[in-house]
């Protein structure tokens, strides 16, 4: 679960809970993401991203208000 205060939703909290996400998803997955992007001719980073959004759905948030 991830603690949020009501009046730090900001462009820079949300960056933070992507970096986070991304890491996330690194260590989940990031073999499979590389070999995957290696054989589709994609782009890594552009698909780490993309599946770090995702990922974030996966979250449970708690606000503080």
């Amino acid at each position: 679960m991830i603690y949020l205060n009501y009046n730090n939703l900001d462009a820079e909290t949300e960056e933070r809970l992507l970096q986070n996400s991304k890491q996330d998803v690194e260590q989940q997955s990031g073999n499979d993401l590389k070999a995957y992007a290696i054989e589709n001719h994609l782009d890594y980073e552009t698909l780490l991203s993309e599946e770090a959004i995702r990922n974030l759905y996966s979250y449970q948030y708690i606000f503080n208000i």
